[in-house]
């Protein structure tokens, strides 16, 4: 018996009806679902999937809990159990599908557990959503880039020296827990600023200059900054 695939597969930013028709597919031909988090049904990606894939009720949730924290040793170690839960369930024969939030190449906490199941000799496959921030872009009705404009894709979160003074659009993530920081930044910057929070989910929320965006904006807060 030949061991299951492991798919890495985006369900998107939050609207159901941007999931990709691959992932619905992926989702309803296989058996076993691996969801972030310690409780599946509270995961973001899992509400989102569940929505255009009601089958999804019906499967084997695998939690996989990987909470991101300072301790690199730590962060290891998750994943490590991560990769080995899910290696049980290939060993096995099975497929395992593994539902994440956006699109499974950008900043994907199931890179980590691909690496470590392709160097333990298990074949994986990565199924792109729509990104959060190409989401939040068409929500505004804005292009990101146009012509020769380079776009700026930064992780503020881990990004406390960032300068926004490189010729081009930037795009924020992960601002939340800096978001006063952030927009200091984003003032000195003289940019156009708009913001979108929780996109294509029942919250969502839209603010269209810097004093707009309030200090405790959540996770989800995705910041696009252009050029005048």
């Amino acid at each position: 018996m030949s061991n299951g695939i492991c798919y890495g597969v985006g369900v998107g930013p939050g609207d159901p009806e941007l999931m990709t028709i691959k992932a619905v597919k992926l989702i309803k031909e296989n058996d076993v679902i691996a969801v972030p988090g310690k409780v599946p049904e509270d995961a973001v990606a899992y509400k989102i999937a569940l929505e255009s894939v009601p089958e999804l009720k019906d499967k084997e949730l695998v939690p996989i809990y990987m909470p991101m924290v300072n301790d690199t040793d730590l962060m290891k170690e998750n994943h490590r159990k991560g990769a080995d839960l899910i290696e049980k369930y290939l060993d096995e024969g099975k497929n395992v599908v593994y539902i994440t939030l956006g699109d499974s190449t950008v900043y994907c906490t199931f890179s980590y557990l691909q690496h470590l199941m392709e160097e333990d000799g298990y074949q994986t496959e990565l199924v792109s959503g729509i990104t959060s921030f190409t989401a939040a872009a068409a929500r505004l009705n804005v292009s990101l880039c146009e012509w020769n404009e380079v776009l700026h894709i930064v992780p503020a979160f881990h990004k406390s020296d960032i300068k926004l003074d490189e010729p081009g659009n930037y795009v924020l993530m992960k601002s939340a827990s800096h978001m006063k920081e952030v927009k200091e930044l984003l003032r000195e910057s003289g940019r156009n600023v708009m913001v979108v929070e929780n996109c294509g989910m029942s919250n969502e929320k839209i603010y269209r200059s810097v004093d707009e965006i309030p200090d405790e904006a959540g996770y989800f807060s995705l910041i696009i900054a252009k050029e005048k």
